[in-house]
């Protein structure tokens, strides 16, 4: 069994889904599928039960799904610790936002436990920029948010959270259970600055072109809403002020957090990184569903 192949065989046993797990690999359905059948007709065994809905584990993949992630983590500390004989001790890492997420509550604590050896370094950054500083080379990895141009990069997706409009608690609007975006189609937007990207731009305004404030940080978003009503996007769960509330907007895309490194970047610590980012976020759900 060759841990690439072992790594596909993970990537299904956690999504239960033959085409998210291909997205999340960044490779077609077809030769994942082939892959798995292969895998097998090597161990003997069917390790997923396949229907129409779906798939589930059989009784062998789910003994199978404990060793693999075993072996795959031990063949992640072996490329780390000889990274770290080569000098590469140091990984910085650039964090967009809220940094209380519990996600990368239980990343932190999962990698210092795995490698005790490696300094992270955080670099915050505010929103005008999605990849973290990743384009100029400040930071080898980030976790962030999606949308944003993704052209050079490879991006992971860890989380996807429901989205809500930020609004003051007096504003008639904040007594609904229950927003669409057309609700908000005459009110002010918040908006970046000139020159951020513009994919990122248009997600956090609805799609649509919109007039407002011109904010940088959480910070600013907020104080926009509350001095002078403007409309801004969060993720649900997420505890604003009591001046102000956050309403789900059944219409918007759900925000999703992803971790982004350089295409062929091949540094061990950022692959380790990745997938430890992976497991950790797959057992935290942030914020409650709507």
């Amino acid at each position: 069994m060759e841990l690439r192949t072992l790594r596909y065989f993970v990537a299904v046993a956690e999504d239960l889904h033959f085409g998210r797990a291909a997205a999340r690999l960044h490779m077609s359905q077809p030769p994942l599928s082939r892959a798995i059948k292969q895998l097998e007709a090597d161990v003997g065994a069917a390790l997923f039960h396949r229907s129409a809905s779906g798939v589930t584990l059989t009784p062998a993949g789910v003994v199978l799904l404990e060793q693999a992630r075993a072996l795959l983590d031990q063949a992640d500390r072996a490329r780390v610790r000889v990274a770290a004989v080569t000098g590469a001790t140091t990984l910085t890492v650039g964090i967009l936002g809220d940094g209380t997420d519990p996600g990368a509550t239980r990343l932190a604590a999962a990698y210092r436990r795995q490698h005790p050896d490696i300094e992270i370094r955080v670099r915050e950054t505010g929103l005008t920029d999605p990849t973290c500083g990743l384009r100029t080379g400040r930071v080898d990895i980030a976790l962030t948010r999606a949308p944003f141009d993704e052209t050079g990069l490879t991006v992971q997706e860890l989380r996807v959270d429901p989205v809500g409009a930020v609004l003051r608690a007096d504003d008639p609007l904040a007594r609904r259970g229950r927003l669409e975006l057309a609700d908000l189609a005459d009110r002010s937007w918040f908006q970046f600055p000139d020159g951020t990207d513009p994919v990122w731009q248009s997600y956090w305004n609805g799609g649509e072109p919109r007039e407002g404030p011109v904010v940088r940080a959480v910070q600013e978003c907020l104080q926009a809403v509350l001095w002078n009503g403007t409309v801004g996007m969060a993720p649900l769960g997420h505890s604003p002020p009591g001046e102000l509330a956050v309403i789900p907007v059944m219409d918007m895309a759900p925000s999703r957090v992803v971790a982004a490194w350089n295409q062929g970047d091949a540094n061990p610590l950022i692959q380790s990184f990745a997938r430890t980012a992976t497991a950790a976020y797959r057992t935290s759900c942030a914020w409650p569903r709507a």
